[in-house]
């Protein structure tokens, strides 16, 4: 058997998420298939994380294992003629027995897009959150760095937040699992503008289900003067959802890079 790595981008407006679903359309899934019509294997190829519905990805990285001896620099075409226009794969190598796209990560980068022009270009709605209402950017610019560091991010996870098992290495070659935590280390985070657009960029270790969309929620509340930093920083040492502000529409999201 030999382990393959990709690096896909895709365009999640259509998708039900990544992961495979009962009767939906999913990144995953649709994949799976390709990868399936090539080979007449049945494999499940798994993605570095779960991309919500209608998140978008910029380099997505996903592995798999197959007994196909189709060359791996061939991959890239014949999975590029089978999926559809909306799932490219950029990359395909062949990876150590040991590589998990998941469980060998080690960080990774989201940005999330504001449009905060009058009008939102029509081609460009389904990739941005637009909100032209008015926003003291200058305040969520100076709050973004709270948020650095290592915490636990339970105030901004969903409420039912997907516990990803934490890895701690044993010694060069073992790992053993302990119990799961909604504990994160976030190694940058800030707000960029870039012309008519507002943009959140953010990388660390790992991210909960919705904590990046839901961080851009209460910064929000930061522009619009509802909440203040001091109180941002109450809100994360809370460790409670319903501190938190609303969760972000998934258009203006991205997964960018992925790091091992």
């Amino acid at each position: 058997m030999r382990n393959l790595k990709l690096i896909l981008s895709y365009d999640g407006a259509d998708f039900a998420g990544w992961q495979v679903q009962p009767g939906r359309s999913t990144v995953q899934g649709t994949l799976a298939s390709a990868i399936g019509r090539l080979t007449g294997e049945n494999v499940l190829p798994q993605g570095s994380g779960r991309t919500d519905a209608g998140v978008h990805a910029l380099a997505q990285v996903a592995s798999f294992a197959t007994a196909s001896t189709i060359p791996a620099e061939n991959w890239l075409r014949a999975l590029n003629d089978i999926l559809p226009a909306s799932v490219r794969v950029l990359e395909a190598t062949e990876a150590a027995p040991e590589f998990h796209a998941r469980k060998s990560a080690r960080g990774k980068t989201y940005r999330y897009r504001i449009h905060r022009g009058t009008i939102c270009p029509p081609f460009l709605a389904r990739y941005v959150w637009h909100y032209p209402y008015p926003l003291e950017e200058s305040a969520m610019v100076a709050a973004a760095h709270v948020v650095v560091g290592e915490h636990d991010f339970t105030s901004f996870a969903a409420v039912d937040p997907e516990r990803v098992e934490r890895m701690e290495a044993v010694d060069n070659a073992n790992a053993t699992s302990v119990a799961p935590t909604n504990v994160r280390t976030i190694f940058s985070s800030e707000w960029i503008r870039e012309d008519e657009e507002f943009v959140y960029a953010v990388r660390g270790t790992g991210f909960l289900h919705h904590m990046v969309r839901n961080l851009v929620g209460t910064f929000l509340l930061i522009g619009k003067g509802t909440v203040s930093t001091e109180d941002f920083r109450r809100i994360l040492k809370a460790c409670d959802r319903s501190a938190a502000g609303p969760t972000a529409p998934a258009a203006g999201l991205y997964l960018v890079n992925v790091e091992y």
